[in-house]
């Protein structure tokens, strides 16, 4: 079974406008709906592909797990959003009522830090229950300092150490050593989402990072569509892991998580 844990997809009536939104400086490699997303996975092999909501304000938080509810679970893996300006409670009634396992974080898009003070109560009640996909490192030419960096990723596993989470681009997207230095260790899942591809980052750091942190907690992720995920799954593939590894990392590791059965 093969897992893409990171994608994004939107109604098709609003996709083109909010790819457009998208981070400026990487290549489309799809449509952002959901039969171009189907047409990808089917080309590359992929079976489910978990798809990642963000609500840029409290008032699009339930809209947006209402989405995410009602994709097709033959093909997808609907994850949720959540935003401070609405109550720990009110995002977590949110997320049961639409039956999502998880969320996703991304403070940039969302506009706020990692650390800011009204999250504490919302990630205390998601532990245990939901899986936290963050967005950890830069975009574009902005810092993730203040907002999404690798240390403040490691200082929110101190603080909840039973969150589930699935920390993005290896823990620091265009921060690959600062994530190898802060993040690699830490008892989270990385996952190997690198836009524009994973190709692009030496295959012998990669191998190297993935052992030091333990292959059971790598996860295979694309960022579809802002990379390829046939080309994605290849570069996992050639990173000369052993094949159990590989098998783990492409798909078994994120369904026992996430309590998926094939």
């Amino acid at each position: 079974m093969i897992i893409d844990a990171h994608t994004h997809m939107w109604p098709d009536a609003v996709a083109k406008r909010a790819l457009a939104g998208s981070v400026p400086d990487l290549e489309r490699r799809g449509d952002g709906t959901a039969s171009g997303l189907k047409e990808s996975m089917a080309a590359a092999g992929i079976d489910r592909s978990v798809c990642l909501a963000v609500a840029n304000d409290g008032a699009a938080v339930d809209k947006a797990n209402k989405f995410s509810g009602s994709l097709d679970p033959d093909y997808f893996i609907g994850v949720g959003s959540v935003h401070p300006e609405l109550s720990a409670e009110e995002n977590v009634e949110s997320l049961r009522r639409h039956g999502l396992k998880g969320v996703k974080i991304h403070p940039f898009f969302q506009k706020y830090a990692l650390d800011d003070p009204r999250m504490d109560r919302l990630f205390d009640a998601m532990q245990g229950e939901f899986a936290v996909i963050i967005h950890i490192g830069s975009i574009s030419t902005a810092s993730s300092e203040g907002v999404c960096s690798p240390s403040m990723l490691a200082e929110l596993i101190r603080k909840f150490p039973r969150l589930d989470v699935i920390a993005c681009h290896f823990g620091g997207y265009r921060q690959f050593q600062a994530a190898v230095d802060t993040v690699v260790g830490l008892p989270v899942y990385l996952d190997t989402s690198w836009p524009p591809s994973l190709a692009e980052l030496n295959p012998a750091d990669v191998r190297k990072a993935i052992e030091a942190h333990g292959p059971e907690r790598i996860i295979f992720a694309s960022d579809w569509p802002m990379a390829d995920q046939g080309r994605e799954i290849q570069a996992v593939r050639e990173l000369g892991l052993p094949d159990s590894d590989v098998d783990n990392i492409l798909g078994l590791n994120l369904a026992r998580l996430l309590k998926i059965s094939s």
